[in-house]
């Protein structure tokens, strides 16, 4: 495999009745190309068996068999071992959950790296709620109470650079862009409903599955794209060449 794989968005729901569409075209991409793992972090203070249960028997249908790379905290994400079974993967998933344990655990370590290194040399990188979060450069974050609309940023892996989504935007996540669009006037904010996808392929982000994107590239203006659509104004994802 050489050049970076498919890079796959999820906005939230993941395992669940309408993310076959974007689920299929990641599972054909990565069948017989090595292993494929999914990665519980975000979901590590709150049952990450469950999730990892859901993602095994959701990609049978796919005919791709799915087992857990564990990296849980920052020792396990510092372990040599497991960033060399990570480096080896054709398909990564990361689960939603808390997005912000996701860019603690995982950011500047041997593991997280691996797992974007094994995306540039072709492998899958796909990532739901949380687990999108945590791909882009910035991470919302609760500012306070539990069940707060209001987003405060921290750092994420920036695979895809002055970017942060914002999930669930069918449901809650449309809630956050004020507080969201105020701490970073200058980044791309991305709305992905649930079971809806925005896979970077070929050099270009498209809208796949149930729902649809809304992007801001600045201020207050939004653009919204519908499943099958090419979705302008997303910052293309960072290359190999330019990764550290």
């Amino acid at each position: 495999m050489s050049g970076p794989g498919l890079l796959a968005l999820v906005g939230g729901d993941e395992f669940h009745p309408g993310n076959e569409p974007q689920d299929e075209i990641l599972a054909a991409a990565a069948r017989g190309r090595g292993p494929a793992y999914v990665v519980a972090t975000a979901a590590a203070r709150s049952h990450p068996e469950a999730a990892v249960r859901q993602a095994t028997a959701w990609f049978k249908q796919f005919h791709l068999d799915v087992v857990e790379l564990r990296a849980y905290t920052r020792v396990q994400a510092r372990s040599s071992t497991t960033a060399a079974t990570a480096s080896e993967a054709a398909f990564v998933y990361i689960t939603g959950g808390d997005p912000g344990l996701v860019a603690s655990v995982l950011r500047a370590t041997p593991v997280g790296d691996a797992l974007i290194a094994a995306w540039h040399s072709g492998g899958v990188l796909a990532g739901s709620s949380a687990g999108a979060m945590a791909l882009c450069e910035h991470v919302l974050v609760r500012q306070t109470l539990p069940g707060s609309a209001h987003r405060r940023p921290v750092p994420g892996l920036a695979v895809v650079p002055n970017a942060a989504v914002l999930p669930h935007h069918n449901t809650f996540g449309s809630r956050w862009f004020p507080s969201a669009r105020a701490a970073l006037p200058e980044a791309v904010l991305i709305g992905i409903d649930e079971r809806t996808c925005a896979l970077w392929e070929s050099g270009v982000w498209r809208c796949v599955g149930s729902g649809g994107i809304t992007v801001s590239p600045g201020g207050e203006t939004r653009h919204r794209f519908t499943p099958g659509t090419v979705v302008d104004g997303m910052p293309e994802p960072v290359r190999a060449e330019s990764w550290p």
